[in-house]
């Protein structure tokens, strides 16, 4: 018996499966799966630039006859999607198994999603364990059950089974051969006139489905109270315990299809029953979409955000257990960039010169928040580049815009591969012009400094190619290419300035200079001198290790977060900043 995350014990059931081959875009709160397979020796894993290369890598190897893990996040899936449906009607040889893992609450993610949709509209049949003993069993069991019903197998997770801790039983790996394979068009070449039988394939087989599902032994059944039923899937299964454990649970472990006829059966056996659910209604739409008639809640279920065993009890009408009161003056901690991230200065300048960037995903999405104030508007992976095109079309065409605003997209490095670098051949291709600001820390920091195309660093280290990314840029015949280190403020600002002020021409400045995390050197600390005029300019950098005296309003250094980066130095016309 050993404890495990959800995420850990996924990747132990893909092992112990026999799977052979790995692949994945890293994307909290799913990113440990795919470094936890790749601890295996007997497998071979990688990070893609994207989930939907990820994916179509997967059904290649899945088509030559290897087992194959996929892992993203939920906002993955929508990159995947493509390959994704018509993957439904190819169906696989070697086991295809895919994780979404989902972000109720958004703890790292711009938006809330249901995968279980997907998993509907794609006629992909989908698992959801409730904690990681059901994460590794369903793992391992899902690659034979994708060969058995020659399709790909969703496993749905959410934070709370990802990165909860529990007891798991570990087993061991079962040796499965690569199937050989057979040269077949009719199954793998999606034109239409394949793709017509196909279709009636994949309708027989979700018929097929429907009728397993019925007495699926990961659907079951828990007998209390006659008077309380509830249908629950995942960690809600474990909330509902917890908060009315004198109810009947109809626990769902398949959530895509449901049970039907079970489902009815479990209805007409208890005076009331209900839904518990987050994050969205599709668990009650689909049970009622069977004939089931529900009871409403007193009170209802949160609509967004995650859903906890008081809001559960709140909704049954129970009385709520007694919490200590919170202590209410607990200063607030908002998220910044580490103590000598090198993005600080970047967005420094552009709020300086009060840009209008449009931002991406990544740590640097923290250049919004105040004091820096320097990102107008994100939206999803790759967008950037993308958005600030459309932001320049727009704005050449307002005759009444004071256009002394220049706008600037920043990416980084991990994203410009995984969707910034079509976004920017496409700004190329219909003669944009403006600017990009391309953040190159060497790493995928927000997801715990994974490798990607533009550092080289492969996920079982092996041997690579590190592209070249101002090589590349020239490439795809941006006008002017800068290369600047982020750490120099002269040299940040002169690029920034030179890059804006011409609007005739598409440039794309690299900033270099790796991320704090990665460097674990120790550097002289820096001070704050009796030169100190309390002008406050250095604390608008919203570094963690600066604070301002309470007495004086003079700047302090906290030296146990200082890393002597130099940056607040810069910016200090005093000279009141120095190594100690």
């Amino acid at each position: 018996m050993q404890l495990l995350s959800g995420n850990e014990a996924i990747a132990r059931g893909a092992w112990e499966a026999g799977c052979h081959i790995g692949a994945a875009y890293p994307g909290t709160p799913s990113t440990e799966t795919m470094e936890s397979f790749a601890k295996y020796s007997e497998v071979y894993a990688e990070w893609a630039n994207n989930e939907k290369v990820a994916l179509e890598v997967a059904v290649g190897a899945s088509a030559a006859g290897a087992r194959v893990l996929v892992t993203m996040k939920h906002v993955g899936v929508n990159v995947c999607a493509d390959p994704l449906f018509t993957a439904a009607y190819t169906g696989v040889n070697g086991g295809l198994v895919i994780l979404a893992a989902d972000d109720p609450g958004m703890f790292s993610s711009q938006n809330e999603q249901d995968s279980r949709y997907y998993a509907m509209a794609a006629q992909v049949p989908m698992l959801e364990p409730s904690d990681s003993a059901e994460a590794l069993s369903f793992a391992r069991d899902a690659f034979e059950l994708s060969e058995k019903f020659d399709t790909p197998f969703f496993i749905r997770s959410n934070v709370r089974v990802s990165h909860t801790k529990t007891p798991v039983e570990l087993g061991t790996r079962t040796e499965v051969p690569i199937k050989d394979y057979q040269t077949d068009p009719a199954k793998w070449v999606m034109m239409p006139a394949f793709a017509k039988p196909r279709r009636k394939v994949l309708a027989a087989r979700v018929n097929e489905l429907r009728r397993w599902v019925e007495d699926c032994s990961y659907n079951r059944v828990e007998r209390n109270s006659d008077k309380i039923g509830i249908i629950c899937a995942g960690s809600q299964y474990q909330h509902v315990k917890e908060a009315a454990p004198e109810a009947s649970i109809f626990k769902l472990g398949v959530t895509w299809p449901l049970p039907a006829q079970a489902l009815r059966d479990f209805a007409a056996s208890v005076e009331k029953c209900y839904v518990v659910e987050e994050g969205s209604v599709y668990l009650s739409e689909q049970v009622k979409a069977q004939g089931v008639i529900l009871d409403e809640f007193e009170i209802a279920l949160p609509e967004t955000g995650e859903v906890h065993p008081s809001d559960i009890r709140v909704s049954l009408g129970y009385d709520q257990p007694e919490h200590l009161p919170v202590q209410e003056d607990v200063p607030g901690r908002p998220p910044a960039f580490c103590c000598g991230c090198p993005h600080r200065i970047v967005f420094k300048e552009l709020s300086r010169m009060k840009a209008i960037v449009t931002g991406d995903i990544g740590c640097y999405t923290l250049g919004a928040l105040p004091p820096l104030s320097a990102m107008d508007v994100t939206l999803d992976m790759g967008a950037s580049v993308s958005m600030a095109h459309g932001f320049e079309l727009a704005l050449d065409r307002n005759e009444n815009l004071d256009r002394r605003r220049p706008v600037v997209a920043v990416i980084g490095d991990s994203t410009f591969a995984h969707s910034g670098l079509s976004s920017l051949l496409s700004t190329v291709y219909n003669k944009g012009a403006g600017t990009v600001c391309i953040l190159d820390n060497r790493t995928t920091a927000m997801t715990g400094q994974q490798g990607n195309p533009f550092n080289g660093v492969t996920l079982q280290h092996r041997e690579s190619n590190e592209l070249n990314l101002p090589a590349i840029l020239e490439a795809l015949g941006v006008d002017k290419v800068h290369q600047v280190d982020s750490y120099d403020l002269a040299e940040v600002r002169s690029a920034v300035k030179d890059a804006t002020a011409a609007t005739d021409r598409l440039d794309v400045i690299v900033f270099q200079h790796p991320c704090v995390l990665l460097d674990k050197s120790k550097k002289p600390t820096f001070v704050v001198s009796d030169k100190c005029t309390a002008c406050g300019v250095c604390t608008k950098l919203g570094c963690p290790a600066l604070s301002v005296d309470a007495e004086t309003g003079c700047a302090v250094i906290d030296q146990t977060q200082c890393i002597g980066c130099n940056q607040c130095a810069q910016y200090c016309r005093f000279d009141a900043i120095g190594p100690c």
